[in-house]
């Protein structure tokens, strides 16, 4: 939780909770923080609930991009952007930089940038943000590309309607299991860059497994940006759900 970490206080979050004064300092007691925790969380998923009311008056379904640094989520839009029938416009997160935004918007993807600092995610007010960057109005779908990491976005609502958890060969067999918060907030999970598989000793079906002891009802795909077909396979998932909400 991001009260380990020190990144619940964003610059969104200063102004309410400046007078409890907190900081991240062990000599606070464990109740307080815990109920400092407990309000910044509640605040945020009330914003939550007004980013996807925001979202559905535009008729736009919001996906929730989340993975360790390096899985290809960007990589993912990016060929998502040559083959995909509905128009979608992205939500970037990063610490710094806005390397991964101009990729997007070098395919012809609207995308703004949100670079969080020191925090390790993004939250609803942030998101909140992003989303008046947005032409909603001529979007079909939505995505917040979150900050690569598989501790903190888990825990933080940021008012999507679905949940991708992206994991990729190259990070070992034992994401899932060591990370289950995220991987139980999954609506798909993707396992990427499956071109690899020769060279590492990787499991793919014992790590689907895995992931379904902790929600039996996940869907899963490969992908590899390499093979269209397996793009193409994502695009249909995401369609399928865009109708179904629609």
């Amino acid at each position: 939780m991001c009260k380990d970490c020190g990144c619940s206080v964003t610059e969104e979050h200063h102004h309410y909770h400046a007078h409890e004064t907190l900081h991240h300092n062990p000599l606070l007691n464990e109740s307080k923080t815990i109920d400092v925790i407990t309000k910044i969380l509640h605040k945020n998923d009330h914003e939550a609930a007004h980013n996807r009311e925001h979202l559905e008056k535009h008729h736009v379904l919001g996906i929730n991009l989340m993975s360790s640094p390096g899985s290809g989520k960007t990589s993912l839009l990016e060929a998502m952007a040559e083959l995909a029938d509905f128009s979608f416009g992205v939500i970037e997160g990063d610490l710094e930089t806005n390397k991964d935004a101009e990729r997007l918007k070098a395919k012809g993807i609207e995308a703004y940038q949100i670079q969080t600092g020191s925090a390790c995610h993004l939250d609803a007010f942030m998101v909140h943000k992003g989303l008046h960057h947005m032409n909603l109005d001529k979007t079909d779908i939505c995505f917040v590309e979150n900050v690569g990491n598989l501790v903190c976005p888990a825990s933080y609502d940021v008012g999507m309607h679905l949940n991708i958890v992206l994991v990729s060969i190259p990070e070992g067999e034992d994401k899932i299991a060591k990370y289950p918060v995220m991987f139980r907030k999954a609506d798909l999970i993707l396992f990427t860059k499956t071109d690899l598989l020769p060279y590492f000793e990787y499991d793919i079906e014992a790590e689907k497994s895995v992931a379904r002891r902790l929600k039996p009802n996940v869907d899963i795909l490969e992908v590899n940006t390499k093979d269209p077909q397996s793009i193409k396979k994502v695009i249909e998932w995401i369609a399928f759900k865009q109708r179904f909400r629609n």
